[in-house]
């Protein structure tokens, strides 16, 4: 039978000046450099940043699942 486990879930925004995906690539990359055991990534948000009429970055938020260990 499987362990029983337990997931903390932190939200994150990533961004890019190309792409959501690439904002959530960003966010989830960031984040595996000190958090271990990533589970799931769920996008919430997805938005752009405006600047004199042009879209300048895109942001992705999103709500992310890593193992806790006590």
């Amino acid at each position: 039978m499987a362990e029983d486990s337990v997931y903390k879930v932190i939200e994150l925004i990533g961004t890019s000046e190309t792409s959501w995906e690439e904002a959530a690539r960003t966010a989830v990359e960031k984040a595996s450099e000190t958090l271990k055991d990533l589970r799931i990534a769920e996008v919430t948000a997805q938005d752009v940043k405006i600047e004199n009429g042009k879209v300048v970055a895109f942001r992705t938020k999103l709500s992310l699942s890593f193992r806790f260990k006590s």
